[in-house]
């Protein structure tokens, strides 16, 4: 799970990756014989039997800082991602985010490149809200108005949702569920499972090899690993 990519001293939240860093972790990967894709296409792999040497590689709020530093990383070391928007704040900031400095967002134009570079653009509904703190009728609007708002700007089915602050309920859930959506993904779930509510791992600046592998098998576990695929019959 990164944010964002990008030179900044002032970084309260931990959200920020230089792109140096960004570059060191991928080519790490890439040495190890691992190759990070998008959440959809993990997900595939995964359903035929092909995950092996998969890494799911996932950026929340669509910074500006995404097409103008990740993405050439991503491309140089021949990986994809998952890019988390939020297509109510089109060419907006951070708001959110009372401390630290305020981060552009991409606009309409910087999402659909994305899109055409090969990465997966997924939704973070419209505003970055508290889900599990908001009321029903806004619940609906930030998880099926975004998708609806995806589809349309990328011309692209969006499969996938990523909850905001990583807070997610049974109601939340459900209503993702209702919207369409194939996966979602969080931080640490706790007692939900599934690919609605799938685990992820915070990387930052200061992750050199060595947390990297601590990380790993730290997050192994804990059991905040891939799901197996769901039974079908």
């Amino acid at each position: 799970m990164y944010h964002s990519v990008a030179e900044c001293a002032d970084d309260p939240y931990g959200i920020t990756v230089s792109p140096d860093r960004l570059d060191s972790q991928l080519d790490r990967l890439r040495r190890r014989g691992l190759r990070g894709v998008s959440v959809a296409e993990l997900l595939r792999a995964r359903d035929e039997g092909r995950a092996d040497g998969l890494v799911g590689l996932t950026f929340d709020d669509g910074y500006q800082d995404f097409v103008d530093h990740a993405l050439p990383l991503l491309r140089r070391h021949d990986c994809t991602a998952t890019l988390f928007v939020l297509p109510g704040l089109l060419d907006g900031d951070n708001a959110w985010d009372p401390l630290g400095p305020r981060k552009p967002l991409l606009d309409a134009d910087g999402v659909r490149q994305a899109a055409d570079s090969g990465m997966e653009v997924a939704s973070h509904g419209l505003t970055h809200v508290d889900l599990t703190r908001a009321g029903d009728e806004e619940l609906v609007r930030e998880v099926h108005g975004s998708r609806a708002a995806l589809t349309e700007l990328t011309g692209t089915e969006v499969a996938g949702f990523c909850y905001p602050y990583g807070f997610v309920d049974a109601r939340v859930l459900a209503t993702v569920h209702d919207a369409g959506y194939r996966y979602a993904c969080a931080i640490a779930p706790g007692d939900l499972a599934g690919d609605l509510a799938l685990p992820r791992v915070h990387i930052g600046q200061r992750d050199t090899a060595a947390r990297l592998w601590l990380k790993e098998r730290l997050n192994r576990r804990r059991g905040r690993t891939l799901p197996p695929p769901a039974v079908t019959r």
